[in-house]
Formats: C-alpha cells, sequence, structure tokens
C-alpha cells in the first residue's frame, strides 16, 4: 500500500513538471523564435542588427525612449520614495481612498488611462511631446515605487531609528545613516522598475506623444503596419535583453537583506 501510495505521488509529480515545461514553452518560445530569425537571411550573422543600428530613424526613437524612461524614473522615484517615507513616518493607516489613488493606476486599463490623460493635456493646453510623456509615465511608475517601498518598510524595525535618536543623532542623520541605507535596494529596485516600464510602454505613449516624441514600441508598431522586417526582430531582441537584465537586477535587490 505504501509502494502504490509512492508511485502515485511520483507520478503526479513527473505529470507536474511536464504541465509546467508545456506551460513555459508556450510562453517563451516565441521570443526564442524571434532571437533565432534575427540571426537568419543575412550575409553575416550580426547583419540585421548592424542595419538596424545604421537607420537614424530607429537611433532617434531608440534615443527618445531612454530619456522619457530616464526621467520618469528621476521623477518616481522621488515622488514615491517621499510618499512612502510620508506614509511610514505618520505612523496611520492611509485612507481608503488613498490606498485606492495608489492602486488606481496598476488595475485601470491603460487604453482609458491613455486617453484620460490626452484629454486633461489638451485641456491644461500641454503640448505633446517628451514632457507628456514623461509626466504620463510617471502617473503609473509612482504608484510600483510606493508599493516596493511600502513593503520594505514593513521589515524594517523602529528601534533601530529611536537607538539613533538615543544615541544623539539628528532627524536628518537618523534617516541618512539608518533609513536610507535599508531602503536604498527598495528604492533601486523601484526606479528600475518604473525605467523598465516606461521603456516597453506602448498603449499610453501611442496617446500621448507628439510630434517627434515617438519611442521605440511606437515605431516598431508602425513598422509592423508595413510588414514583419528583419530589422524589427534584431531591435526586439535588444529591447528584450535589456528588459531581461532589468528584472534579474530587480529581483536580486528585492531578495537583498541588509
Amino acid at each position: 500500500m505504501r509502494q502504490s501510495t509512492l508511485s502515485v505521488n511520483i507520478h503526479m509529480f513527473d505529470l507536474k513538471k511536464i504541465y509546467t515545461a508545456v506551460i513555459l514553452l508556450l510562453l517563451y518560445f516565441p521570443l526564442f523564435a524571434l532571437a533565432v530569425l534575427s540571426f537568419r537571411g543575412g550575409p553575416t550573422p550580426f547583419y540585421w542588427y548592424q542595419k538596424a543600428f545604421s537607420q537614424p530613424q530607429l537611433m532617434l526613437v531608440l534615443k527618445n525612449s531612454i530619456i522619457i524612461a530616464f526621467w520618469t524614473m528621476i521623477f518616481s522615484t522621488v515622488l514615491g520614495t517621499l510618499t512612502a517615507i510620508g506614509l511610514y513616518k505618520k505612523n496611520t493607516k492611509a485612507p481608503v481612498w488613498f490606498e485606492s489613488l495608489i492602486h488606481l493606476p496598476l488595475v485601470l486599463p491603460e487604453i482609458v488611462m491613455g486617453l484620460a490623460l490626452l484629454i486633461w493635456f489638451v485641456f491644461l493646453n500641454i503640448t505633446l511631446g517628451k514632457l507628456s510623456v514623461v509626466l504620463a509615465h510617471t502617473t503609473f511608475s509612482v504608484s510600483y515605487v510606493i508599493l516596493i517601498l511600502r513593503a520594505r518598510f514593513k521589515n524594517m524595525d523602529p528601534l533601530q531609528e529611536e537607538a539613533a535618536a538615543d544615541l544623539g543623532a539628528t532627524p536628518w542623520k537618523t534617516f541618512w545613516y539608518v533609513t536610507f541605507p535599508f531602503l536604498l535596494p527598495a528604492i533601486v529596485s523601484g526606479a528600475l522598475l518604473s525605467f523598465t516600464l516606461s521603456f516597453d510602454d506602448f498603449l499610453i505613449t501611442f496617446f500621448t506623444a507628439g510630434v517627434g516624441s515617438d519611442t521605440l514600441p511606437v515605431q516598431i508598431y508602425s513598422m509592423m503596419r508595413f510588414g514583419i522586417t528583419p530589422e524589427m526582430n534584431a531591435i526586439s531582441v535588444i529591447v528584450l535583453l535589456f528588459t531581461i537584465i532589468a528584472v534579474l537586477m530587480l529581483f536580486r535587490l528585492r531578495s537583498e537583506k541588509i
């Protein structure tokens, strides 16, 4: 009886592994095929990569993507960090309406958010361009930074700050030498996540970008209407590699303990 139960458990474990392998194959095989196609059809393996980077328009939108993602990262990190610190220092539970505002950009459909931001920018007479895209990306990226910082604060022992104050440290020194080092991995994680989300965003950018401020995802979408080319495969693989590196760094920092 014991051997029969053991064999059933082993069989179920094998089925779970097979099921997991099939799901991962369905999810990631298209990405693998994209990478393979980016090396085919050219005189050299990296021919399409060289050709993609030799196109001025692609380099322009890549530059736009980096600039917009950088400033989105700065604004989101600063605003998100200050908000999380304010909620922690107040030492009271945030009102329900404020909690809802924090989570709203995470669950709101992007097409609704993009249209709302477009109407708001037109109402405020803000010219659509890099600034409008940065402001739009910041509205949803800052929520991720706040949530990451708040999760980090939950693991912080308040006795550390009290001990620093008892030893004569000013509030600023307590923050700089005790609180900030503890929060640093979460701050960097939030910055990387906001940069990645901004760099990869398409729908909100499509609504809020103006002439000359298109980003790489928008440009790739525009090129797809005329057919998929090897250059598109190459530039997509570069974006994929960049995203994978950013995500790996993010999870490494999230798991770091100080």
